[in-house]
């Protein structure tokens, strides 16, 4: 195989966000992340305590989500969950900025909703990601064409502490033309897009899209060093069926629609 089933595992993080999911469902997800040795597990805040118990000796990460899905919490709002998440044990932050603000060109208050967050969780020893939701971004704004708008915001990111740029958060869900919502989440052309517009400094997550092994290998092969996944089992599995049959090389397949 191309990568190790560790390289690739330690790209994962396993998401566990969906409103409907119970408590039972989210032991049950940490129990999947320690069984395939994931980077870490990405879960709701109120759980974040119980999830550094459940995950205790495993390896795996905890990780929490702010402001999220739709990044509109008040500044002050997303510094104190920030708080709250790292005291009660994660090790990262996935924030959504305020994208309103961001088509806006409010650049300004952009960049210091983000510059809260990292600040706080650096205090505490935890690593942000800056989630964009390019699948809103993609008419531009604030007189930037869609391309240049997402560069502009890999910057702020960076100058603002921001330790990961994230395209998406799996539930930026858009009017289709025939009523219903979708999304694409990430894509190869933003991938490649968002590594060329920061420094090495700052890693680059996908989320949105990836449901499987040759889809996960792609967006390693674009630079991306995490990747939000509910289909963990799924892939790494395949990996393992592919080792055993002495598979050398992926399928080499796509980044498509999906869950995040």
């Amino acid at each position: 195989m191309k990568y190790t089933y560790s390289e690739l595992a330690k790209m994962i993080d396993h998401s566990l966000l969906h409103p409907t999911m119970t408590d039972a469902d989210l032991k049950a997800g940490c129990e999947i992340a320690a069984r395939y040795g994931v980077a870490s597990v990405c879960i709701k805040p109120y759980a974040v305590r119980q999830a550094v118990e459940w995950l205790r000796g495993s390896g795996v990460l905890v990780g929490a989500v702010i402001g999220f899905p739709h990044g509109n919490s008040a500044t002050e709002s997303k510094r104190y969950e920030t708080k709250l998440a790292c005291e009660d044990g994660a090790a990262e932050i996935d924030m959504v900025i305020n994208i309103g603000k961001a088509l806006g060109g409010d650049w300004e208050y952009v960049e210091a909703d983000i510059r809260a967050v990292c600040d706080e969780a650096h205090r505490h020893g935890a690593k942000v990601k800056v989630i964009f939701e390019n699948d809103y971004l993609t008419a531009g704004g604030a007189g930037l064409e869609s391309d240049d708008f997402k560069r502009k915001l890999c910057a702020i990111s960076e100058r603002a502490g921001a330790d990961w740029v994230k395209t998406s958060s799996g539930y930026g869900f858009v009017k289709q033309p025939d009523g219903s919502y979708n999304y694409k989440g990430a894509t190869e052309h933003d991938l490649s897009l968002m590594r060329a517009s920061v420094s090495g400094r700052v890693q680059v997550k996908a989320a949105g899209g990836v449901r499987d092994l040759d889809g996960l290998i792609k967006v390693r092969d674009l630079g991306a060093t995490r990747c939000g996944a509910t289909a963990t089992a799924a892939m790494m599995d395949e990996y393992r069926r592919r080792e055993a049959a002495g598979d050398t090389d992926a399928a080499g397949g796509k980044i498509g629609a999906g869950g995040y």
